[in-house]
């Protein structure tokens, strides 16, 4: 559950945009719960294979997400 959620918050970062990640060094607690239930449901085989892994994880399981989790990623550019 560490990885994830560590992987999750390095998510965030690399998924911010420039004046965001100058602003925000990681995804909010609400970011990041918005995205845990989906990341352990579509991408938990990927979870240590890197944040872009589980980004990328993400994106191809857009139409299944949540709705909180699809706009996180929206949010970002994602």
């Amino acid at each position: 559950m560490r990885k994830f959620l560590v992987a999750l918050t390095l998510l965030s970062i690399l998924a911010s945009t420039g004046a965001i990640a100058q602003q925000q060094r990681s995804g909010t607690p609400d970011e990041q719960r918005a995205c845990a239930r989906d990341v352990q449901r579509f991408c938990r085989p990927v979870i240590d294979q890197g944040d872009f892994t589980i980004l990328a994880c993400l994106q191809q399981n857009r139409p299944k997400l949540t709705g909180a989790c699809s706009q996180v990623l929206k949010d970002h550019g994602q």
